[in-house]
């Protein structure tokens, strides 16, 4: 034992008092810089840039995240979407009787503008010249009949709101086209994640460092910087993607208890994850929307124009429609009172705080079933940014790290072993 303490003694002393003592020291903490740059680059290509830049299609970079939108976009819904809830619960939450309630409000104030304007577009001067008392009792039928209308349509919607609509066809849609929005729920509900992945490469590199100054003091070949650089470049970023989501299970030892980094936060995780979605993505206004502007539109404008049919050829509308536009014009002044309904409900969905009141109900039903998620279920939301190209990102840390070792090797350590 004493021999041994000896041994470390003399070692200490030869070693603090090399000449080249701050040139070794250096060597941990190049591995340490070495490993925090190389992370922070492997992020930072995830996310950016989010158009290609350079000569494609080959020649150039851009963000894995945003060069691969759609995929990552439905990869991600799919594994979450399908768990977490259906159309038809969507829809029911947002308690369609005040979705009814909402549109009748907005439109009741504005049913004589709206029908002046479509009356005007067709025949301004017979409309303007027609007796107000002709005029006042098509506002009112129409102000009489739109409430039962509404309600008919909304419910009739609700029953069919599964052949209206896919919400997972729209928010992959909405991810794709807006590859900004895309980065921020990766970013938002990875944040803790990705930053861990940068600093842990300053510590993993710095203990990597450790290990490679002693192997240089005794075995100073040409090739130790290089190849060290190559395996702290490379094996840093493989450490941290691997901690994040490993063990999957939380795993006892002692009184310690591990589990990924990801998986220990998915309370919190599930809340950002549900409010951007139900905020900005699934909202009352853009299913609305997607539902009489989307592919399957003509269903509903089929369904709008059976229910909107008692009102227009009824009585005294349809009287002062051939009025004013005559029997060929009453067709296409129809079509022309459809769209202009579509349009002001669709505008009354313009409302922040009823559109963020629905919104709410729905954000915590998704919120409390994805908490309740498996660690498996819940790994899928944030593993497909890591899983597309991760040998990219690895195998670009052990060039960044090769090149940092062979710099250091130059520029340090020329008389030795080269």
């Amino acid at each position: 034992m004493l021999e041994l303490y000896n041994g470390f003694v003399a070692f200490y002393n030869e070693f603090v008092n090399h000449p080249d003592f701050w040139k070794y020291m250096s060597i941990p903490l190049v591995a340490a810089i070495v490993g925090w740059g190389t992370n922070w680059v492997a992020i930072q290509l995830t996310f950016y840039p989010i158009k290609f830049i350079g000569i494609p299609p080959y020649l150039g970079w851009q963000g894995i995240i945003p060069r691969k939108g759609r995929k990552m976009a439905a990869i991600t819904v799919e594994n979450t979407l399908d768990k977490i809830s259906t159309m038809q619960e969507i829809f029911d939450q947002f308690e369609p009787e005040k979705i009814a309630h909402h549109v009748i409000k907005i439109a009741d104030a504005r049913i004589e503008e709206i029908t002046d304007d479509v009356m005007s577009e067709r025949n301004a001067v017979l409309w303007e010249n027609l007796p107000n008392v002709l005029k006042n009792r098509a506002y009112a039928r129409a102000r009489r009949q739109l409430p039962q209308m509404l309600d008919n349509l909304i419910e009739d919607m609700q029953v069919n709101i599964e052949d209206l609509i896919d919400p997972k066809e729209l928010i992959i849609r909405k991810l794709s086209e807006d590859k900004n929005l895309l980065n921020r729920v990766f970013w938002e509900c990875g944040e803790t994640e990705f930053k861990f992945v940068i600093n842990s490469g300053f510590w993993f590199g710095g203990l990597f460092g450790i290990v490679q100054m002693f192997w240089w003091w005794f075995h100073q070949g040409w090739w130790v910087m290089p190849v060290f650089g190559l395996l702290v470049g490379t094996v840093t970023n493989w450490l941290a993607l691997n901690l994040i989501f490993r063990p999957l299970n939380p795993l006892k030892i002692g009184p310690f208890v591990l589990q990924g980094l990801f998986l220990r936060r998915q309370n919190a995780v599930s809340e950002v994850f549900c409010r951007i979605v139900t905020s900005e993505i699934l909202t009352i206004g853009h299913i609305m929307s997607e539902i009489f502007r989307g592919p399957r539109s003509d269903r509903a404008k089929a369904m709008l124009k059976r229910h909107m049919r008692p009102i227009i050829d009824g009585g005294v509308v349809k009287t002062v429609a051939q009025l004013t536009v005559g029997p060929e014009g009453f067709v296409e002044l129809k079509r022309t009172i459809e769209e202009k309904t579509i349009e002001i409900s669709l505008a009354s969905f313009d409302d922040p705080v009823f559109t963020r009141e629905r919104g709410k109900v729905v954000e915590k039903m998704f919120r409390e079933r994805m908490q309740a998620m498996s660690a498996e279920e819940f790994q899928a939301l944030l593993r497909p940014a890591f899983e597309e190209d991760e040998w990219i990102l690895i195998a670009l840390g052990g060039v960044l790290g090769l090149l940092a070792g062979i710099a250091q090797l130059l520029f340090m350590f020329t008389d030795a072993g080269v």
